[in-house]
């Protein structure tokens, strides 16, 4: 059962939100600009370049990136840019005057991460035989590789910081102390589960095109 089949939402309807999302950061990319604001270019750029990334795997290697999978993407990059951006008149942006917007976009971005590292590390077991997972344990996986893709991403965000605050520039990402870091983690955590317990099954025609791809690998 795929998001159209849960929400009532159409496939049309979902890649005209997720154009809309685009237009928006290309937007962005021009406020940051117009402002002079580094983290705001830089990570409307990233996220506009993320959010063309199915396209590009549809088109390039013929995997079924449905317009469900696209949606779930670029919200996750669409609103960590908007994040980064205040309202006109505002002191700070919407990280720093909306308590639950970090927590919000942790959650969804761990989620398309926990996907990722489900959907390779699922293709690769069904592809080699000297690879066993077995699906108890595939809970247990994702929970572990969003974790450690957390922690991964905590210590860029230090070195990021500490890059610019050495060097007197601003920083595109930022880190609020320890106790922001270990909240961070407890809401990848809660995206990891939401995908063990809910995604895997609208990532299965994907899981599977993989595996067809690298079992024609093999077989040349």
């Amino acid at each position: 059962m795929n998001v159209r089949d849960r929400l009532g939402i159409s496939d049309d309807t979902q890649r005209l939100i997720t154009r809309l999302m685009q237009l928006t950061l290309v937007g962005l990319l021009f406020v940051g600009l117009d402002r002079g604001d580094t983290g705001i270019m830089v990570n409307a750029s990233v996220g506009l370049l993320v959010s063309y990334l199915p396209a590009v795997l549809e088109r390039e290697y013929d995997l079924p990136m449905d317009a469900g999978l696209t949606l779930w993407i670029t919200s996750a990059v669409f609103l960590h840019a908007i994040g980064t951006v205040g309202l006109p008149g505002a002191t700070g942006n919407f990280y720093n005057n909306v308590w639950w917007w970090d927590h919000m976009t942790h959650a969804l971005s761990s989620s398309v991460v926990a996907a990722t590292g489900y959907t390779v590390t699922r293709a690769i077991d069904r592809h080699s035989e000297a690879v066993y997972l077995p699906d108890r344990f595939m809970f247990v996986f994702i929970l572990l590789f969003v974790l450690a893709f957390g922690v991964f991403w905590e210590v860029i965000e230090f070195a990021i910081a500490e890059t610019a605050h050495a060097l007197g520039t601003a920083s595109v990402l930022t880190q609020y102390g320890l106790e922001d870091t270990l909240l961070d983690l407890v809401f990848d955590t809660i995206g990891g589960i939401i995908v063990a317990i809910w995604g895997t099954a609208h990532l299965t025609d994907l899981t599977g095109a993989i595996t067809d791809r690298l079992d024609g690998r093999r077989s040349r």
